[in-house]
């Protein structure tokens, strides 16, 4: 999807996804300090605000003006500062070796740009740094509910992991996640990788 597409699926008053954070991004965090992140394809920045709600630095990017929009009236209804960036993930240019949390949230883009994207991050994370990445795992395709319809867009945890470069991989497995839904409660398939670079990090001033 172009940015003018999500920016008319983000048109509406309300929020398109919910206001709390993603309950993998809250289970996988739980025991890091807080320090520097940076959020891919932050969307309405639920997951961007929470992380700066317990004391992170943020960054979050995303080519979506609507988004961010909203993204920053919750912000400022939560009483946190971010720095928003109003950029294509695609070609915005990441500092090498910057951030101690990366996190990457249900972006899909065919995989060889999704790869490029990968690549890109995994550079961005600081020594001792983690990597988080969330998103609908192919499987769910036939086995699982909603996401995308094309198979093209989708990965798995074998994929996501081997486009990582130099950073240590920690975890990399499917997740099943309940999903609300008229008929009762459904089932959608996640892919989970969470990986992290060795080494020492020396911070001054």
């Amino acid at each position: 999807m172009k940015k003018e597409d999500w920016d008319k699926r983000y048109s509406g008053t309300g929020l398109l996804w919910s206001v709390e954070p993603n309950r993998f991004l809250v289970e996988e965090t739980a025991a890091l300090a807080p320090g520097r992140a940076l959020d891919l394809a932050a969307g309405e920045g639920r997951n961007a605000v929470w992380l700066a709600e317990r004391g992170w630095s943020v960054d979050a990017v995303d080519f979506s003006t609507v988004a961010l929009t909203k993204a920053h009236r919750l912000a400022e209804a939560r009483g946190v500062a971010l720095n928003w960036i109003e950029a294509d993930v695609e070609q915005h240019s990441l500092a090498e070796s910057e951030y101690d949390l990366v996190i990457v949230f249900y972006l899909h883009l065919p995989w060889a740009r999704m790869r490029h994207v990968l690549h890109a991050a995994s550079e961005a994370v600081a020594p001792q740094g983690t990597l988080l990445l969330v998103g609908h795992d192919r499987t769910n395709l036939d086995g699982g509910h909603g996401g995308p319809r094309n198979a093209d867009v989708l990965y798995t945890p074998e994929e996501v992991a081997g486009a990582l470069p130099g950073l240590r991989i920690d975890e990399a497995t499917r997740r099943e996640r309940p999903v609300e839904t008229e008929a009762g409660v459904a089932t959608a398939i996640d892919c989970l990788v969470r990986a992290s670079r060795s080494g020492s990090r020396s911070r001054c001033c």
